[in-house]
């Protein structure tokens, strides 16, 4: 169908566009940003008038829970939950059930969420069979496959020789190893370290576990010249250390949770499970830390680390509940609720959910690398249009992920999606 979507305030963060004009879309790119081309005939007008037309969101974080924890989230309802916070791009964990470690189910798992029509998919693979730590899988033919980096997710690798041996071979192909820095003896705890955690008798993760893993992953950069994207960093110490990696020249990039961004350890509260993450929640100090590295550029991209919980594995005593929360459509109000907190311009929070998560992938998009996290002429049409007048307020009914955990709950929020297209096709409309 074509589109003409009026009188909206158009942006782009990837080239500084930001104005108010039309958009005319047919056979799933954008025909144009202004007037429309001579005899274009819509089959159907969208007014947007008070509304940003943005980018399609990228998030590099997003656990779908299929294959193996269907009980917490189905492809269907996770994917669904995306395109509802306008998010056209998403990047899955390979920590599925069965791990993401052989070309068939990687295949198998683009293939079902192709059918479904909505976000696009971008698989990373298991850097190691099962992610026991111990065997590298085969990096060549997963990336045939369809993946875009390899990880371990929330698995630490034990072996530092594993680490530089999967290292040198990724930089022998050009791929991207994305690794969330955590000491695996070190990151056994439920809480961050620190006056909380002791007073609460819970068992704490220090420091320490992020900076001592950064150490030896950039000691391990500078002796392959592998590229590494650094997942949900925590602490102000591990943001010095990736702020002196770049002035470097160290090939890395790091994101930040949208709990980590807006969240301390005192939000806990009296062993409140749905604080219960990964990685924990640590001091004031971090979170202002965190949130001047993101608005700088030290941290690349803004991130939604979804992961729906089961209600069951929530009603635990806090040590014991599963860490997890469902964030995917909370990505975009947050960042435009960082933006009026902190100060920090509109475009640079609008910048670290589209633009820059699209660079951070970068080459492994092959022919979308142009197209992806950005609007423009000739362009694929994945794009949302905002409503930012509108404030809503994060319940259970308001969410349409299987995992309805958040520790946002009970937050009222600025900005909504009220529709989104990928290729040009309506993924998601609100009622």
């Amino acid at each position: 169908m074509k589109l003409l979507i009026q009188n909206g305030r158009v942006m782009d963060p990837a080239s500084g566009f930001d104005q108010v004009c039309d958009i005319a879309v047919d056979g799933g790119r954008v025909a144009a940003m202004g007037a429309a081309p001579a005899g274009f005939e819509p089959g159907r007008v969208i007014d947007a008038n008070g509304c940003w037309v943005l980018p399609g969101l990228v998030d590099l974080a997003v656990r779908l829970r299929e294959p193996g924890h269907e009980h917490e989230g189905m492809l269907q309802s996770e994917m669904a939950a995306s395109v509802a916070g306008g998010v056209t791009s998403l990047v899955c964990p390979p920590d599925t059930d069965p791990v993401l470690d052989e070309q068939g189910l990687v295949e198998m798992l683009k293939f079902r969420a192709e059918k479904l029509n909505q976000s696009r998919l971008f698989p990373l693979g298991a850097l190691t069979r099962g992610l026991a730590g111990e065997v590298l899988t085969e990096m060549n033919e997963l990336t045939e496959s369809g993946c875009v980096g390899f990880g371990q997710a929330d698995v630490p690798l034990a072996s530092t020789q594993t680490l530089q041996r999967a290292l040198q071979y990724a930089a022998t192909y050009g791929y991207t190893v994305w690794l969330r820095p955590q000491e695996m003896h070190l990151g056994k705890g439920v809480a961050a370290s620190g006056p909380l955690a002791t007073r609460m008798g819970l068992s704490g993760v220090p420091v320490s576990a992020e900076t001592i893993a950064l150490h030896t992953i950039f000691e391990l950069i500078r002796g392959t010249a592998a590229r590494v994207h650094l997942c949900r960093l925590s602490s102000a110490a591990g943001v010095e250390l990736v702020r002196r990696a770049k002035a470097e020249g160290l090939n890395v990039t790091a994101d930040v949770s949208i709990n980590s961004l807006h969240l301390t350890d005192t939000d806990i509260g009296y062993f409140d499970s749905s604080a219960r993450l990964n990685p924990p929640l640590r001091q004031q100090r971090d979170r202002d830390a965190l949130s001047a590295a993101l608005a700088d550029g030290t941290i690349d991209a803004l991130v939604s680390d979804h992961t729906p919980v089961d209600d069951d594995a929530k009603v635990l005593p806090f040590a014991e509940a599963e860490p997890g929360a469902t964030g995917v459509e909370l990505l975009l109000s947050l960042a435009v609720k960082w933006s009026e907190a902190q100060q920090v311009p509109l475009a640079r929070a609008l910048e670290v959910v589209t633009a820059a998560p699209a660079r951070v992938l970068g080459t492994a998009l092959g022919a979308l690398q142009p197209e992806i996290g950005q609007l423009r002429e000739g362009g694929i049409a994945d794009l949302c249009i905002v409503d930012p007048g509108t404030h809503w307020e994060v319940t259970p009914a308001a969410l349409a992920s299987q995992g309805k955990c958040t520790p946002f709950s009970g937050y009222e929020l600025p900005a909504r999606v009220r529709c989104t297209l990928v290729a040009g096709r309506i993924a998601f409309e609100r009622a």
